[in-house]
């Protein structure tokens, strides 16, 4: 069994009020790290019953291009775990 993980975010020139909300929050909340900027996104995870193939992993690519992500203003990656 594999996982197709893709991942979507904002692109670096869009603004992300999730994320700065999160990274004026974290040293509320006691954190103690200090992050120089936090961006917010979302996963997807495709289970497949076998290893994706090169030819599988285009149209999950197609996929995440034209479905899974805007892509004016996200942009992602895709992963493979096994």
């Amino acid at each position: 069994m594999a996982k197709v993980i893709v991942d979507v975010v904002l692109k670096d020139e869009i603004l992300d009020p999730q994320g700065d909300a999160i990274s004026r929050a974290l040293p509320r909340m006691g954190f103690t790290f200090s992050p120089t900027s936090v961006r917010q996104g979302k996963s997807f995870i495709i289970t497949l019953d076998h290893e994706p193939g090169s030819d599988e992993l285009s149209e999950i690519e197609k996929a995440a291009a034209t479905l899974l992500s805007n892509p004016v203003i996200e942009s992602f990656s895709i992963r493979v775990e096994n």
